[in-house]
């Protein structure tokens, strides 16, 4: 979430005062500014010692944890919103995770780059996989483990027992509501359990 114009659409979301968990919080950033600007509470989880370390200078709490080993140290609807940005892709249990964020969270918010975007389709016909501001890598160097498309996540939502209760897609900052799938480089969906 490194674009100033994303994190705040998405902090929008986020209602005020709210206790919120950031799942592969980076540096801290939307923590920090639902603090000051949201008046929301919460803690962070990161494992890079870095990002730890540059959380805690910024005054966010934070704790070091793998995701792969899920969220059992917190209790069902612990907190009023998870969030996972830009995580689902690096992880190998997604949908273990993303169940952990619903049950950990009363709502939960989740972005990942979106596969579909259509300079994405244009790469892959022509033969070469992408590489753009929302997929910054070359395959054989990317953190990703998976890619997925807005519709793909739909499908697994629902698969879940998850009702997505907001979707749209971001594409530069600004919000695409019309075909997200084809013409959004960021895929974001709010949801509860059902």
């Amino acid at each position: 979430m490194s674009e100033r114009k994303d994190l705040e659409v998405i902090a929008r979301l986020v209602p005020e005062g709210s206790r919120v968990l950031d799942l592969g919080c980076g540096q801290g950033e939307l923590l920090a500014h639902l603090q000051q600007h949201r008046g929301c509470s919460g803690y962070g989880i990161e494992i890079d010692d870095a990002n730890v370390l540059a959380c805690a200078q910024r005054g966010v709490n934070v704790i070091q944890l793998n995701l792969e080993e899920g969220l059992k140290l917190f209790d069902d609807h612990s907190f009023d919103v998870v969030l996972q940005l830009e995580t689902l892709q690096h992880l190998r249990n997604t949908e273990h995770m993303l169940r952990e964020t619903a049950r950990v969270g009363r709502i939960g918010i989740v972005s990942f780059p979106n596969f579909a975007h259509w300079p994405n389709r244009l790469s892959v016909m022509r033969g070469r996989m992408p590489v753009t501001k929302a997929l910054p890598y070359q395959w054989y160097d990317t953190p990703n483990i998976r890619v997925s498309t807005f519709a793909d996540f739909e499908v697994l939502a629902g698969k879940n027992g998850l009702a997505v209760t907001d979707s749209f897609g971001l594409s530069g900052g600004e919000v695409i509501r019309t075909w997200p799938n084809l013409l959004a480089s960021v895929a974001v969906f709010k949801f509860e359990q059902v």
